[in-house]
């Protein structure tokens, strides 16, 4: 299981030694707990809606459907993220992880320490992120 040390000692590295076995190593490690982590959180949110009980108070009632959208939210993020794991995944085993799907440059270990599942460095992500928000603008 990675570490803080572990994250630590990979951004003490030499830009040279960028995406070089142990950082991918390191990557993959952490992309296989991330999928258990969130595999786990998906089963808690599973349990969580299907024990709900129905009650006969408005209140209590409108409170526990407030909770399901709660839920449902979570397990929509948690979902989308559990997709993009076993591509990342397929980006280590091919030596493509931790370059920009766009551009092709590195993506960066801060960014990849953040979002592991990251496919965009950050210019191509914020360009991507103004792309869909003119188009949903325009949508209106």
């Amino acid at each position: 299981m990675p570490t803080m040390d572990d994250a630590a000692h990979l951004l003490e590295m030499l830009d040279d030694d960028y995406m070089n076995g142990e950082q991918l190593a390191f990557f993959r490690r952490r992309l296989l707990q991330e999928r258990a982590l969130v595999e786990e959180r998906l089963q808690e949110v599973r349990l969580r809606m299907s024990a709900r009980e129905r009650s006969s108070d408005d209140l209590d009632q409108a409170a526990q459907e407030e909770e399901l959208q709660l839920q449902l939210r979570q397990a929509d993020r948690e979902t989308r993220l559990l997709a993009n794991i076993p591509s990342a995944l397929k980006r280590v085993e091919t030596g493509e992880y931790g370059y920009c799907e766009e551009t092709g440059v590195p993506i960066g270990l801060p960014r990849l320490l953040h979002r592991p599942t990251a496919r965009l460095c950050l210019e191509a992500k914020q360009r991507q992120e103004q792309r869909e928000h003119h188009f949903a603008r325009t949508r209106k």
